[in-house]
């Protein structure tokens, strides 16, 4: 089963095409869909994807370019949010001390409200860092001394030293497009490390599309290119990467039921 763990189907991207996105994905052999949520005033129509559709899912948080819309987010609503149906994950959430496009003290506040909310819910936290390796790992080792929660590194490009932290603490990965291409042996080297059973895979479309699509619009259809390389990366067959993401995937996103073979 090939299994999406991260798409943003509400992206505008993907507003003349939406459905015909979706279909491609069912063509391609995906399986399963996690659409995610970038900020809680977007929840309603990630919700609403959703619901509409048998094998997606959602996840409800702030991305940490969105932090400072709600600079005082609250765990409780975050929770509130995540009772709904189909909601398997909090996040996006994290630091993105790259681009900066809100400050950093309220990212690193509105990402411990989505902490909270993971520890409290029992649901996946989604992380997303960028050039915050310090940071972020101080928090994640912060948070876990006050209470467990279990962690995604979404889309993970950081170094290796964050990696062995968050590795650590019992993190999953997710391994995107990003393994494809040309300049990025750096990440490559870090996915030969990753913990074998905390693997899954994604593609954050619309962005990232792997190689050879690299340049285009990215869809959940291109996931089987970044199957490739990860068994590649790895040494394992396609096959043996397949089982591999698909059991550490429904590991994580537990809320998840497992579909019997043919169905959707």
């Amino acid at each position: 089963m090939l299994i999406d763990s991260h798409v943003n189907l509400h992206a505008a991207q993907f507003a003349e095409d939406q459905d015909a996105v979706i279909d491609r994905a069912r063509a391609a052999g995906i399986a399963l869909m996690v659409t995610i949520c970038d900020r809680v005033s977007a929840f309603e129509t990630v919700h609403a994807l959703a619901m509409a559709h048998g094998d997606i899912w959602c996840s409800v948080g702030t991305h940490p370019h969105e932090a400072k819309e709600n600079p005082q987010l609250a765990a409780s609503l975050l929770m509130d949010l995540a009772s709904r149906p189909k909601v398997v994950g909090i996040g996006e959430t994290g630091l993105d001390f790259h681009y900066d496009l809100s400050p950093r003290d309220v990212q690193a506040a509105v990402f411990r409200q989505h902490v909270a909310a993971a520890r409290a819910t029992g649901l996946p936290l989604i992380v997303h860092t960028r050039e915050a390796d310090e940071v972020m790992g101080d928090i994640l080792e912060e948070e876990h001394a006050i209470g467990p929660f279990r962690v995604l590194m979404h889309c993970y490009t950081s170094g290796a030293d964050l990696a062995r932290r968050a590795a650590a603490l019992g993190a999953w990965f997710s391994v995107s497009g990003i393994a494809t291409f040309k300049a990025a042996q750096d990440v490559r080297d870090v996915i030969a490390e990753m913990p074998a059973d905390r693997i899954i895979l994604e593609t954050d479309c619309p962005y990232l599309a792997p190689v050879p699509m690299r340049g285009r619009r990215n869809e959940p259809a291109y996931l089987p290119h970044i199957l490739e390389k990860l068994a590649e990366i790895r040494g394992w067959s396609r096959e043996e990467a397949e089982t591999r993401t698909e059991a550490a995937f429904f590991r994580l996103f537990d809320r998840i039921p497992q579909p019997q073979a043919g169905s959707r």
